[in-house]
C-alpha cells in the first residue's frame, strides 16, 4: 500500500512538473516568438515590406525624408522603460491626429501603409513601437493589455506635439485593434480622462487574449484549453503581472461610449471573424461594421484601400471635425 502511494505521488509530481515545463515553454512561444526579433526588429527588413506592399510607398517616404518631415521620439514607461515612436505633422496645422497601433511582431514602421492613408486625409500621425517591438525596449509581447496604458501616454504626448488641442483618432490592426479596445475603455475614466481621444478604429482585433490563444491552441496544437492555457496564464500572471482572462478588450468596450468602427475580413481565421460579432454587440453608443468580402487576417487595407480609405474617411467626417 505505502509502495503504491509513493508511486502515486510520484506520478503526480512527474506531470505536475511536465505540465509546467509545458507551460513555460508555451509561455515563451506565445509572448517571445522568435519572429519578434527576426521581424520586428529588423528595420531594414520593416522598410522593405512596406514600400514593396504599399505603391507609392517608397516615393511618398522619400519627400517625407527629404522635408525632414518624418521624426523620431522616445518617452518612458511607467516602469522606466523606453518607448519610441515615429510622428509626421500635417501639411497644415491641423487639430485632426492619429494613433496607429501596429500588431503581434510587428512594428511602426509597418503600419505606415495605415500612417500614409491618414496623411492623405489631412491628420497629423504618430505610430507607436509597442512594448517589447521595434526600436521600443522590453523583451516580451503585452497582447495589448499593459499596452493600453502606454498608448495613453502616447495619446498624451501626440496631443502636445500638435499643439494642445487636438482631435483624436485611435486606429489598430490586430493585437493593435486589441489594444484600442482596451484603451477605449480607459478614456473616459478615472485619471486616464482623455477628451481629445474623440473615436476609435479597430481591424481585426480579437475578444480576449483567453480566446486568441485558446483558438490557436487548438489550430497549432491540437490541444484543449485545460490544463495548459490555465497553468500558462498563471504563469503570465507570475512573470508579467496579468492573466489571458483579466485581458480582455470585450470588457473594456462595455466601458466606452466613444464612437468605433470595426472592420474585419470574412475569411479571417488567425483572428477568427465571428470575434467580431459579440465585440460589436457589447459597444454601447455609436458603432459601425464593415465585413470585409474575401479578406483574411489584416488584409483589408491592402485588398481594398480606396473602399478603407473612404470608410475610414466618412467615419472622421462625423467624429473628427
Amino acid at each position: 500500500m505505502k509502495k503504491t502511494f509513493k508511486y502515486g505521488l510520484a506520478l503526480l509530481a512527474g506531470l505536475a512538473a511536465a505540465l509546467l515545463c509545458a507551460g513555460y515553454y508555451m509561455l515563451g512561444y506565445a509572448l517571445k516568438p522568435d519572429a519578434l526579433a527576426a521581424r520586428s526588429r529588423d528595420m531594414a527588413a520593416s522598410m522593405q515590406y512596406v514600400c514593396s506592399t504599399y505603391p507609392g510607398m517608397a516615393e511618398w517616404l522619400d519627400s517625407l525624408q527629404t522635408a525632414g518631415a518624418l521624426h523620431d521620439i522616445y518617452l518612458e514607461n511607467d516602469a522606466g522603460v523606453p518607448l519610441h515612436a515615429l510622428y509626421v505633422a500635417a501639411a497644415d496645422s491641423t487639430p485632426r491626429t492619429a494613433v496607429i497601433i501596429h500588431g503581434y511582431t510587428d512594428n511602426a514602421v509597418r503600419m505606415l501603409g495605415i500612417g500614409r492613408m491618414y496623411s492623405r486625409l489631412g491628420c497629423n500621425i504618430l505610430l507607436p513601437d509597442l512594448y517589447g517591438h521595434g526600436l521600443s525596449g522590453g523583451t516580451e509581447i503585452q497582447m495589448g493589455w499593459k499596452d493600453r496604458l502606454d498608448v495613453l501616454m502616447w495619446t498624451d504626448e501626440a496631443n502636445r506635439l500638435f499643439g494642445g488641442n487636438t482631435r483624436m483618432v485611435v486606429h489598430g490592426v490586430s493585437m493593435g485593434a486589441a489594444t484600442a479596445m482596451c484603451v477605449a475603455g480607459e478614456v473616459e475614466h478615472g485619471m486616464h480622462q482623455q477628451p481629445f481621444v474623440k473615436c476609435f478604429v479597430e481591424d481585426c482585433g480579437y475578444t480576449s487574449v483567453w480566446d486568441e490563444f485558446e483558438g490557436e491552441l487548438d489550430a497549432r496544437f491540437g490541444l484543449p484549453a485545460f490544463p495548459l492555457l490555465h497553468v500558462t496564464s498563471l504563469l503570465c500572471r507570475a512573470e508579467y503581472g496579468w492573466s489571458f482572462k483579466e485581458a480582455s478588450p470585450l470588457e473594456q468596450l462595455r466601458k466606452s461610449t466613444l464612437p468605433m468602427l470595426f472592420i474585419h475580413g470574412d475569411q479571417d481565421t488567425f483572428v477568427p471573424t465571428w470575434m467580431v460579432h459579440p465585440l460589436y454587440d457589447a459597444k454601447p453608443g455609436d458603432k459601425e461594421l464593415w465585413l470585409v468580402p474575401g479578406a483574411a487576417h489584416a488584409e483589408s487595407y491592402r485588398l481594398y484601400p480606396n473602399e478603407y480609405t473612404a470608410r475610414v474617411d466618412s467615419f472622421l467626417s462625423k467624429y473628427l471635425r
